[in-house]
């Protein structure tokens, strides 16, 4: 077992953190919702910086939690643990990019991107298939693509204010 101060066990702890989403990813129910929660508490001080630096800090977790979930999944033997939650803080950011945030646009999104990440319409799923944690991070990426879609088709019909 590595020490706790070794570059291994290190990374072991610094790659279950990001991985877990701070730790949210052990909720006991709905760890999934738990980091998608996470998700938007993080990206609402983002939203108020240019598109440049959310998509910065977007590549960064994306890149950053291909290699924690994967190091995780390895560790703990799973293809994509529940316990998990990076790559729904990674999609809930893309369900908000270039949206205008508010209450109520971050709550339809919240939900539409949930909905979207639980059904994985086409290709989402397939994307599962790919490897290690890029497989992990990608098929939630899709669902918040698809989010941001149909809430910017909401937002068309039915402006939230």
């Amino acid at each position: 077992m590595p020490s706790r101060t070794s570059p291994k066990g290190l990374w072991q702890r610094s790659s279950t953190l990001v991985a877990t989403g701070l730790g949210s990813g052990y909720a006991p129910i709905a760890p999934g919702t738990a980091g998608s929660a996470l998700g938007l508490v993080l990206f609402w001080p983002l939203s108020r910086l240019g598109l440049g630096l959310q998509l910065a800090a977007l590549v960064v977790v994306t890149v950053v939690g291909v290699a924690a979930a994967d190091a995780v999944a390895r560790r703990v033997g799973k293809k994509d643990p529940g316990i998990v939650v990076v790559d729904e803080i990674a999609g809930m950011w893309v369900s908000l990019l270039l949206l205008p945030m508010t209450p109520a646009t971050a709550g339809l999104a919240f939900l539409l991107f949930r909905v979207m990440d639980i059904l994985k319409p086409f290709p989402a799923r397939d994307l599962e298939s790919l490897p290690g944690g890029i497989g992990i991070m990608a098929d939630d990426l899709a669902a918040g693509l698809y989010a941001n879609l149909l809430l910017r088709l909401v937002l068309l019909v039915w402006p939230l204010g």
